[in-house]
């Protein structure tokens, strides 16, 4: 398996298989923001604001890949406000069906943590829903939970559900007295 960061030229190149992964995860019930009926024209204005977003350097895709076929990908939205510029919050992580528990969705966040360290983002946080398997590897990783907040998010059928929210602190700029 190869990680690689995607520039906006190379979100181009492979869109339609990031928009398979994420109608893959809205089908399986993974709240990401969509709901069901998730259609070619929300997938492609999504991933062309992404492609923005990563051309303006406001945010990092990385996507996993076997034998040249996309697996997975997760997204860092850095901060940009003046006094934010330490965080990062990561999105959208995606690991297609047939490819979970190998190992795929904590390559993916150790590979998010490198590059939020070459950005001298020090701090990540992320939400899930509550009670999501995702809960379990990033709390495997290092991940700390801070709390909930109740229905924060609908899944793609119409239910809300609860989101758990995470942090992990890969270096501090508080230097000790």
């Amino acid at each position: 398996m190869i990680i690689r960061r995607l520039d906006a030229r190379a979100i181009g190149k492979v869109r339609t298989q990031l928009a398979t992964l994420l109608l893959d995860a809205v089908a399986d019930g993974h709240s990401l923001g969509f709901l069901a009926g998730l259609d070619d024209v929300q997938l492609e204005a999504y991933w062309c604001g992404v492609e923005r977003e990563v051309a303006r350097g406001t945010r990092v895709l990385l996507a996993a890949e076997r034998t040249g076929v996309l697996v997975g990908s997760v997204q860092l939205d850095l901060c940009q406000k003046p006094n934010g510029s330490n965080r990062a919050e990561l999105q959208k992580m995606l690991v297609h069906c047939t490819m979970r528990r190998r190992g795929i969705g904590s390559a993916l966040l150790e590979a998010a943590e490198i590059e939020a360290l070459s950005l001298r983002r020090g701090l990540l946080f992320l939400e899930t829903e509550a009670g999501a398997t995702a809960e379990q590897l990033v709390g495997k990783v290092g991940y700390v939970r801070v709390g909930e907040l109740p229905e924060y998010c609908s899944t793609p059928n119409g239910h809300w559900r609860a989101a758990a929210i995470w942090y992990k602190t890969l270096f501090s700029r508080v230097r000790p007295c």
